[in-house]
């Protein structure tokens, strides 16, 4: 059986008053022997729509009694969690009557102050926000990025320069080395051409 469950202009955990369209799917369960037993003790006598009117009245009790320990953004924001409450409280009472709760599904949430609207728009308010949050940080971690990069190339750069003006040290401090042994040679050349001469010059003055 399927059964439409409204409960109007319920006031929720906050006072705020909204209306809650569920959807049930229940049947007597005849697989089970102790359950068709026990609603057939219930329901001896009375046609399938007065049964369905008392799982109806059931289920609708504690949808409205789910309401009133939630918010109303707890309700719009989960449906699922609303769901299951009102499928295990109300499937623990009708199992009583030999009446099994198959399925409860939230169809719809409505209000008529505005209130479900408003909730909406702060939402998406809130959406739009993150994704501006989220570009503005992606624009950051992208400038961040090409700075480290920057700082590496310029750090490499440095590097390659400091390596390039050592060698141009190095290199000057060998050929002044060489230099230096070359005038050193020279110099001792020349000293020793000179003793020669001047003993060629002693020798025919003899």
């Amino acid at each position: 059986m399927t059964l439409i469950i409204e409960s109007p202009r319920i006031y929720t955990q906050k006072g705020v008053p909204i209306t809650v369209t569920g959807v049930a799917q229940v049947k007597v369960q005849g697989s089970n022997a102790e359950m068709l037993s026990t609603a057939c003790e219930q329901f001896l006598g009375k046609t399938e729509e007065e049964i369905q009117e008392v799982a109806k009245e059931t289920l609708e009790g504690h949808q409205r009694a789910i309401m009133g320990n939630m918010t109303v953004e707890e309700i719009y924001k989960d449906r699922k969690k609303f769901s299951k409450a009102v499928f295990e409280v109300a499937s623990s009472d009708l199992i009583n009557m030999g009446i099994s709760v198959v399925s409860y599904t939230l169809k719809d949430i409505k209000d008529d102050q505005g209130y479900l609207k408003a909730l909406g728009q702060a939402r998406t308010a809130q959406v739009k926000r993150d994704a501006r949050i989220g570009e503005a940080e992606a624009r950051r971690d992208a400038g961040i990025r090409e700075a480290q990069a920057e700082d590496a190339r310029i750090a490499g750069q440095l590097d390659n320069e400091a390596q390039v003006a050592k060698a141009k040290r190095d290199l000057q401090l060998k050929q002044a080395a060489c230099d230096k042994e070359v005038q050193t040679l020279k110099a001792k050349s020349e000293l020793a051409y000179k003793l020669q001469v001047s003993r060629f010059s002693l020798c025919t003055h003899v």
